[in-house]
């Protein structure tokens, strides 16, 4: 038992991990979607139309981006929790081979979830 505690406490850590490697990659994005958002914001006060599309068009594409990241992230830990709430009822049923399959496929997700 004292096995599966360890265990679930290293995927936890890592999960912890891998999806703050997310997050940067979101806040990459996100930063670039703000940026460009207010200097078309700032076109658009000095009436310049064309300057301000130019800018909400990459705007728009840096969001999307951190939007895809962010929900494909979030399929995936999704996953892995499903199959760590899985591992831990086969453990408790004593069932360590289903259980340890349950936790490869999570961190196989986790490990998804940073791409």
């Amino acid at each position: 038992m004292k096995l599966i505690s360890t265990t679930l406490v290293i995927i936890g850590t890592l999960a912890l991990i891998l999806s703050a490697q997310v997050h940067a990659e979101d806040a990459g994005h996100t930063s670039q979607a703000m940026e460009h958002a207010g200097m078309a914001q700032a076109h658009g006060e000095d009436g310049h139309a064309e300057a301000l599309r130019k800018h909400a068009e990459k705007s728009l594409k840096h969001a999307e981006a951190a939007e895809k990241a962010h929900a494909e992230a979030h399929k995936h830990m999704t996953e892995s929790v499903k199959h760590l709430k899985e591992a831990i009822n086969h453990a408790k049923m004593g069932h360590a081979d289903v259980a340890t399959k349950h936790t490869e496929e999570a961190l196989q997700h986790m490990r998804e979830s940073a791409h």
